[in-house]
């Protein structure tokens, strides 16, 4: 029998150091995400389909806080910083990002642009992934582009039509079913969503978003999600 080959003091401890820097990077990669969602179900439905749509061990580099609040577009932006202030100071650590998933619907627009403002100035700042009209709108991309200004409603006809024909049987939409996630991943394109609604954010300019109608910004936190794939 070989014998068994003594490594060097000097040598063992240089691979101790090495291994303790390696599994220090490891952890360090680790990313923190909160998402506050202005509707109560229908979007935290969705990003909790996501999160757990990724692959096996995705999450152990990243953890995702999903709440859904049922605030007004400006409150929302103050209860996400409190959300955030409360959960760092009580796990002892800072979320790398913080999001908030609002829809311009029927606020009034200034409100809707002084909360993509406020999130904007917050230190550390707030992601916004807003949509205008309605979240609505990110599902329907995934089907076709859809430039006209609409509201929730023309969304989810032309959503209904576009599952109809490719499920070959008639479909009714219903808001907060924990259902559309599979349907969309089954029978619509979530890298033409994303490619087609940075194509309807580069048609507007300026920062009167309130008048950015159609668009959503949803497709930024998706491809941020994404990315731990």
């Amino acid at each position: 029998m070989a014998r068994k080959q003594k490594v060097p003091n000097h040598l063992k401890k240089r691979l101790e150091r090495k291994e303790s820097r390696r599994k220090v990077g490891v952890r360090n990669q680790r990313q923190y995400f909160l998402i506050v969602c202005e509707g109560e179900k229908t979007e935290p439905l969705y990003f909790e389909a996501l999160k757990a749509d990724l692959p096996k061990g995705a999450l152990e580099n990243a953890v995702v806080d999903i709440q859904g609040e049922g605030k007004n577009t400006l409150s929302l932006i103050e209860e996400t910083q409190k959300i955030r202030l409360r959960k760092e100071l009580a796990f002892g650590r800072e979320y790398d990002q913080v999001w908030a998933v609002f829809d311009r619907d029927s606020f009034l627009p200034e409100k809707f642009n002084n909360a993509i403002h406020k999130a904007r100035d917050m230190q550390p700042s707030i992601h916004c992934a807003w949509s205008n009209e309605a979240f609505e709108l990110w599902y329907l991309l995934h089907f076709e582009y859809y430039q006209d200004a609409g509201t929730r409603r023309d969304y989810q006809s032309r959503l209904e039509q576009a599952i109809t024909k490719r499920i070959g049987k008639g479909f009714t939409y219903q808001k907060n079913d924990p259902g559309i996630y599979a349907l969309l991943k089954a029978y619509g394109n979530l890298e033409q969503a994303i490619k087609w609604a940075s194509a309807l954010e580069a048609h507007h300019d300026g920062g009167n978003y309130a008048e950015h109608n159609p668009c959503t910004l949803v497709y930024r936190l998706v491809q941020e999600l994404i990315k731990l794939k």
